[in-house]
């Protein structure tokens, strides 16, 4: 058993979003993404289904083309293969679900 919290101990970065796997289970990966007002994370594609919930602050979650505005307690899950990226609107904390079979540094490589 492992308890983590994604409101302690946030570590931001200056240059990029902050990338730090929390829990992992045996078929999942929860990974807290820390972002700076105007931080960014580029158009990508995740090979197998995640799940996204903003838990801090608000986003602009692009998707296939579509513009969602998230905030607290928003979430979204998509399928593998769907085109998305996210732009911080102000510091936000977003909660990232992986699949067990995907890594960790395709996400900081993003």
């Amino acid at each position: 058993m492992k308890k983590a919290s994604f409101l302690s101990n946030i570590e931001w970065n200056e240059n990029k979003p902050a990338i730090q796997v929390l829990v992992e289970t045996s078929a999942t990966k929860e990974i807290r993404i820390a972002m700076q007002t105007g931080q960014f994370m580029k158009e990508h594609k995740a090979p197998f289904p995640i799940i996204v919930q903003v838990i801090q602050g608000s986003i602009k979650f692009g998707v296939e083309g579509e513009e969602l505005q998230l905030k607290i307690g928003d979430i979204i899950g998509l399928e593998a293969n769907v085109p998305h990226d996210l732009v911080a609107h102000e510091d936000s904390v977003v909660r990232l679900s992986l699949s067990k079979m995907d890594t960790l540094e395709r996400v900081k490589n993003v």
